[in-house]
């Protein structure tokens, strides 16, 4: 079949267009720094959105560049209206929003309301006294009678939850770092100054918010301990973490959270935007089918299910078919790398991943019912880099050091140039370095080779808005043996399209008699061959096809 590529991104006139769009992450600290420092900057993205525009996204994600002490690298938020001058200004932020929409490109930016740090004003205020206009503007605690938190919560970054404060003579709550206080959202007046703080980005423009941690909002009242895990959760946290051996349904994804965020949605549906948000909860697939039911809460969710080590043609087909049995008309977008996960290169590709591994995971992660949403480097198949414990930044990794490093290995600087000064990111050392490996696949030398991982990914995206099956169809799947997955996606009025995915690093075959018939989609550029019922992948291939 024949297809011409349109360079036109998904149009905003189309009823719930997000749930046809691409969405892709940048994380500002290592994309492009544009004065020196060493540090990615707004006006760094700027300069780089023709080069996002050009791999064929809709929605642009931007990680936080609020100001910030930054001892979680801007998901310690100080002022929630203004940019932290590490990354630019107001103004700088007003050019990038009016360059992207020139592209039609849409911005889309982080809001981490549960906490933020302890130098923001409200918390300032907040822990000098038990009767300021703020005293409950945060989670506080009286001592048990023997000095001791008042529970057993634990922060997701190790540790209790609990830091003592001598002022108050209370505990704070905080379920990431210490400097992380988390924010009392049963007083109303904290609900409505994040809503305040989300309409000053809407006034100046922005399409939408990816909120970070959007099910820590709410606590129990009550401050009941947390029982034992039943199953531990290895989804969220390490294994090396004893976070996940609590059963978490007394700290976080309360009740009251769905009021909240039908508040949000409200204030979203003044402006056309759109909010998608972050799930790490035990159920996790449970939680984002609730807040995404009845179309007056996120538009959609995502969730660290496919974020994991875990990787099997099973376990995608599981996680999938579990959300779709449950949702109720909600929305998913499926991630399968991010800011906070080691790069999906080695995590699921292993030592013997190549450039085509990345070609076939793409083209499966487009091939999932759902909103794909890209992180930063991963269409150039850069691998997790290898941080010395000198050069580590990431305060988790260094907490649970040697066992787990942190995230830094995924956070390294963009390649964009191979022979120039820390590959074209910067002329200065960068904040993290920048491996010998990912300036070898950088962005000026990808995109010379019509085969590179960068220009399939450029064709792929493209390719698949041809297909509406493939942005709004339901999806079934095949039985086949592992490491094959398969799967066929229908749209009415559309022929069926079917796909079928080498997971593994051997070729393989398999008898797929439901795919006799079929027709090849020969321009995916992906190697497979489909003889009769006989289906031949090599490793890391894949095929897809029209079925009537």
């Amino acid at each position: 079949m024949s297809t011409t590529l349109s360079n036109q991104n998904v149009s905003a006139t189309t009823p719930q267009w997000w749930r046809e769009s691409v969405i892709y992450q940048v994380y500002p600290r290592s994309f492009q720094d544009s004065n020196g420092d060493g540090i990615g900057d707004l006006p760094g993205i700027t300069k780089q959105l023709d080069y996002i525009a050009s791999l064929g996204v809709d929605i642009v994600w931007i990680s936080p560049f609020f100001k910030s002490p930054m001892k979680d690298f801007g998901y310690d938020v100080s002022d929630y209206c203004d940019v932290d001058p590490l990354f630019g200004t107001l103004a700088d932020f007003d050019h990038l929003l009016a360059r992207a929409h020139e592209l039609g490109l849409k911005i889309m930016i982080d809001q981490v309301l549960s906490h933020c740090s302890e130098q923001h004003p409200w918390f300032v205020e907040s822990r000098q006294s038990r009767d300021n206009p703020k005293a409950d503007w945060y989670v506080w605690s009286d001592p048990q009678p023997d000095g001791t938190p008042p529970n057993n919560w634990l922060s997701v970054f190790g540790g209790s939850a609990w830091q003592w404060d001598a002022r108050r003579r209370q505990y704070y709550m905080h379920n990431f770092l210490v400097s992380q206080p988390d924010l009392n959202f049963h007083h109303p007046d904290v609900q409505q100054a994040h809503l305040d703080s989300m309409r000053f980005w809407l006034d100046r423009g922005v399409d939408g918010f990816r909120l970070d941690a959007c099910n820590f909002h709410f606590h129990d009242r009550q401050l009941r301990s947390n029982p034992a895990a039943t199953n531990r959760d290895t989804k969220t946290v390490q294994d090396t973490n004893p976070y996940g051996m609590q059963a978490h349904v007394h700290d976080k994804t309360q009740p009251e959270n769905l009021l909240f965020l039908e508040k949000i949605r409200l204030l979203l549906n003044e402006y056309g935007a759109i909010a998608i948000g972050e799930v790490g909860a035990d159920d996790s697939l449970g939680v984002m089918v609730e807040y995404t039911a009845d179309d007056n809460k996120l538009h959609m969710a995502y969730s660290f299910n496919l974020l994991t080590p875990e990787v099997s043609a099973q376990y995608i087909r599981t996680q999938v078919e579990e959300f779709e049995t449950r949702v109720k008309g909600g929305w998913i977008s499926w991630s399968v790398g991010n800011h906070d996960v080691v790069r999906v290169m080695s995590r699921w590709g292993g030592k013997n991943a190549t450039p085509q591994f990345s070609k076939m995971i793409l083209a499966l992660q487009l091939a999932l019912k759902g909103t794909p949403c890209l992180y930063q480097g991963d269409e150039l198949a850069l691998t997790e880099a290898d941080i010395a414990y000198e050069d580590i930044q990431d305060p988790y990794g260094i907490t649970f050091w040697p066992e787990f490093k942190g995230r830094d290995g995924c956070r390294t600087p963009m390649p964009w140039i191979a022979d120039a000064p820390f590959a074209g990111f910067s002329n200065h050392k960068p904040w993290l370095p920048v491996p010998p490996e990912h300036a070898a696949n950088a962005v000026a030398v990808q995109d010379k080779l019509a085969d590179s991982a960068l220009n399939y990914a450029r064709h792929i995206l493209r390719w698949r808005k041809q297909f509406p099956q493939l942005t709004l169809g339901n999806i079934f799947f095949f039985d086949a043996p592992e490491p094959i997955l398969a799967l066929r996606r229908d749209l009415p009025g559309h022929p069926s399209i079917i796909a079928a995915f080498n997971l593994g690093d051997q070729p393989i075959q398999f008898l797929w008699p439901e795919a006799a018939g079929a027709r090849q989609l020969t321009d995916v550029g992906l190697p497979g061959q489909l003889n009769g019922s006989c289906l031949e992948l090599p490793a890391f291939g894949a095929w897809f096809g029209e079925l009537n």
